[in-house]
């Protein structure tokens, strides 16, 4: 159950192509309120909240920051590189990232 709904909060701010992904994830790692998600990462992206939105500011965002865009760009971090660089980016762990690392070695 937990997937289709952080699917549709992620979807509802445009998910990857926004900050739609970086919001939920807040909200269900570390159990935050929507407003509070939304400020916890604007300010971790340096951003206003309204921008969280915005699909043109969030794409050269996403891009500079390395953290995943929802089209191929050539040298940017794609799937596990870049949930990696989300971790760091919100100081947060994720499952998928531990898992890679513990099954690499790294």
């Amino acid at each position: 159950m937990g997937m289709p709904i952080s699917h549709i909060m992620a979807s509802g701010m445009t998910g990857i192509r926004a900050a739609g992904d970086l919001v939920a994830r807040m909200e269900f790692s570390k159990k935050m309120r929507l407003k509070e998600a939304k400020e916890y990462v604007a300010k971790k992206l340096g951003v206003e909240t309204g921008d969280l939105s915005d699909e043109y500011v969030m794409r050269e965002l996403r891009e500079e920051l390395d953290i995943g865009v929802i089209t191929s760009v050539p040298t940017a971090a794609k799937g596990i590189a870049a949930k990696m660089n989300i971790e760091k980016l919100l100081d947060i762990k994720i499952n998928s990232c531990d898992l890679f690392r513990k099954q690499t070695g790294l």
